[in-house]
């Protein structure tokens, strides 16, 4: 059976920055330490992704996969899974917060997750919980490290 899991964090910059490194999939394996590749598939007619395949390596859960992404406003974004060789479920969300008048970022994550195989509860929790929150301590850390301007075209 499926739980969630959720956690924030502050950031020290704008929403529309923190935003931007969210959105920069290809560039994932530079910051995350879970996401070994990202390749997005397709793109909305904003130039959002809207299919991305991810290779994961999360310690107990390693999979290719590909996740489904909803833009539900500038500050917030929702993903669930497509395909998977080893998920049955992979949902989760950022949701972006102005702190400070907009100085500063609280970015909530949640996240969803059922494995194919059996799994005890308590592991899987336990890496759902790594994956949030080493993904929520590296995109504080790219983000304010100024390292966060997607390549130019």
């Amino acid at each position: 059976m499926a739980e969630h899991t959720k956690s924030s964090i502050t950031i020290d910059a704008a929403p529309a920055d923190v935003m931007g490194v969210i959105s920069d999939f290809e560039r994932y394996p530079e910051w995350t330490g879970e996401v070994k590749e990202a390749e997005i598939l397709s793109a909305d007619d904003q130039g959002r992704a809207e299919q991305v395949r991810l290779l994961l390596d999360a310690g107990a859960i390693k999979d290719d996969h590909t996740l489904g992404y909803t833009w539900i406003s500038d500050n917030e974004v929702s993903w669930s899974l497509v395909k998977s060789q080893m998920l049955r479920t992979l949902d989760g969300s950022y949701t972006l917060a102005p702190v400070d008048a907009g100085k500063r970022t609280e970015v909530t994550y949640q996240l969803t997750v059922d494995v194919k195989i059996p799994m005890l509860g308590m592991i899987k929790r336990k890496a759902e919980k790594v994956i949030i929150d080493r993904a929520l301590a590296g995109l504080k850390k790219r983000v304010e490290s100024g390292d966060s301007a997607a390549p130019q075209a």
